[in-house]
């Protein structure tokens, strides 16, 4: 008679190394089965390319327009809305040409999404213009000669504005730190510290009347 094969603890209490293995197994496909709905319950990650629709108000007016979510708010004023007197300089926040008002204080367009922008108010270098005529702060920098080449001065101009918005009496050292966010590789800062200076003047003047 053969012998017969011990009982192991395991068996005499009920559970035997077959069971616990399928045990195991009926386990692992419960939790994959929760982890698929769970997936299947996160909401689907907007395509990079789809297009969405928002509105800008920029310089005063409401702009309506579909734009990817990726698109900066640089892109979307001069490729979308024409409004090329913001300028692409070195497009990762370095330079400061492509600086605008974002409710009354200085940002760099090109590390801003337009999707950001909405419901904001933003001033670009054209909104400081009167018609044809240029504004104060635009006119400071002619007479000062606080420019070269220009192509930073739109930039510059913006940062000086949101600078005496914010701080209608900057001190030359006031005016330097507010300034310095923004380069000029022309190197014509003395004259661009002279030219915020002048205009801080000016509105002090029109205040006074």
């Amino acid at each position: 008679m053969a012998n017969k094969p011990k009982t192991t603890d395991r068996e005499r209490d009920g559970v035997t190394r077959r069971g616990f293995i399928s045990t195991v197994g009926a386990g692992a496909l419960g939790a994959a089965t929760v982890g698929t709905s769970r997936a299947e319950a996160v909401p689907e990650i907007t395509a990079p390319e789809a297009m969405v629709q928002i509105g800008l108000t920029i310089n005063g007016r409401i702009h309506r327009l579909l734009v990817e979510p990726r698109w900066t708010l640089l892109f979307t004023l001069r490729e979308r809305l024409g409004l090329t007197g913001t300028k692409v300089g070195c497009e990762r926040g370095e330079c400061g040409a492509c600086t605008v008002l974002i409710n009354g204080q200085p940002r760099y367009a090109c590390m801003t999404l337009a999707v950001e922008a909405e419901g904001s108010q933003i001033t670009t270098i054209e909104g400081l213009m009167d018609g044809e005529a240029l504004g104060d702060v635009q006119q400071a920098f002619v007479n000062e000669d606080a420019f070269q080449c220009g192509y930073c001065t739109p930039g510059q101009i913006m940062a000086a504005e949101g600078l005496l918005q914010a701080n209608p009496s900057p001190s030359t050292e006031e005016i330097r730190k507010g300034m310095s966010g923004n380069l000029c590789r022309c190197a014509a800062y003395h004259h661009i510290v002279r030219a915020v200076d002048s205009a801080a003047d000016g509105r002090r003047e029109g205040d006074d009347r």
